[in-house]
């Protein structure tokens, strides 16, 4: 009887389907397309100096469909300074479409002047393009006032030049809630207040205009 069952039982161990740890499939690795290059370039000229502002570009480099640049520039003052326009130009191509981070900051002191460092990135260039002889130009920097700087700084500098051109608008400042406010004292008849705005505010009276351009070869 004892054999029976212990023949039986190595059966019905037979029987049972062995079971194995379920196999893991391996994760997959990252694909880098061929076409989405990186590369890295010096510029040919690395500094430059235009209507007192000296800017360098240390360094570009291509990264998939986005192309980066280092641009440092002086800063004349405690403003707000920052690239106001660049472009990227390639074969017959001009990308302005473009962002701006900005990298290191040192203030201006007393005979000294100040340098801010940005990271220049343009956006949607085509990873089949030729790339072998790019400018980057900066075209100008601007510093946009605070509503109270308009009468702390630039009054003096927007009426004179107002002055210089004939155009008889009359600027000054009053307190609107605790804060000097620029106002039109008086303009022609004929020109509407909206027209005066632009001609006062427009922003040639904080921007400084270069060009400052740099060439690299960031590959075909």
């Amino acid at each position: 009887m004892k054999r029976t069952l212990v023949l039986v039982c190595l059966f019905l161990s037979a029987c049972v389907p062995a079971f194995s740890q379920p196999s893991v499939p391996p994760l997959p690795t990252a694909y880098i397309d061929a076409s989405y290059p990186t590369v890295e370039s010096q510029a040919v000229t690395s500094s430059q100096l235009s209507s007192g502002i000296q800017v360098t570009a240390n360094r570009a480099w291509r990264d998939g469909k986005q192309v980066n640049v280092d641009v440092c520039f002086t800063l004349i003052d405690g403003s707000d300074w920052s690239i106001w326009g660049a472009s990227l130009q390639y074969a017959d191509v001009t990308n302005l479409d473009f962002g701006s981070t900005m990298v290191s900051l040192q203030e201006p002191v007393e005979g000294q002047s100040g340098l801010r460092c940005d990271t220049l990135s343009f956006l949607n260039v085509p990873p089949d393009a030729d790339l072998s002889n790019v400018t980057v130009t900066v075209d100008a920097i601007a510093a946009p006032p605070r509503a109270e700087e308009y009468c702390t700084i630039y009054l003096a500098k927007i009426q004179q030049t107002l002055d210089e051109r004939g155009v008889p608008i009359t600027i000054g400042c009053a307190d609107v809630n605790g804060v000097q406010a620029l106002q039109i004292l008086s303009k022609p008849d004929t020109m509407s207040q909206e027209e005066a705005e632009q001609i006062v505010y427009s922003d040639e009276f904080y921007t400084i205009k270069g060009p400052w351009s740099f060439t690299f070869n960031l590959g075909q």
